[in-house]
Order: C-alpha cells, then structure tokens, then sequence
C-alpha cells in the first residue's frame, strides 16, 4: 500500500490493485476515510465523526489534480 502522500500527519494511499472509480484512502490515527477523486467526494468513513471527514476531504480537494497522477501511474 503505497503512501502518494501526507497532509497534517495522515497517509494517503493507493492500493496498487485497487478498482474504480478513481479514490484514495486517508489513513489517520484509527480510522480511515475513503475519498472519490472524480467529485470529489467521500465514499466511505470508517471510525471517525463526520467533522473529521469534511476536513479529510478539503485537505484531499485541493491536491486532487496530483493525486489523480499518482493513481494513474499505478492504474494506467
């Protein structure tokens, strides 16, 4: 699970063999956050409160652009 990038101490990853649509994963301190690229947009929340979330997404909407190259090195 490569990590493409950090924001404020959380991971973002890209799983290699991952399916579409385009997303990343927010990993933070025991949870994880699921982010569309082509929203963008949260697809999924997984042990952190709704805030929390909406400011993974914001941090995610502003490098949208690098992170859809990154998933397209791995993807194609």
């Amino acid at each position: 699970m490569p990590t493409v990038l950090r924001i404020a101490g959380l991971r973002v990853v890209i799983y290699p063999n991952d399916h579409p649509p385009a997303h990343v994963h927010v990993l933070g301190p025991g949870w994880v956050v699921v982010v569309d690229l082509t929203g963008p947009g949260v697809r999924e929340v997984i042990g952190c409160d709704e805030r929390e979330a909406r400011l993974v997404l914001r941090q995610i909407a502003d490098r949208r652009a690098e992170l859809m190259d990154a998933r397209r090195r791995f993807h194609g």
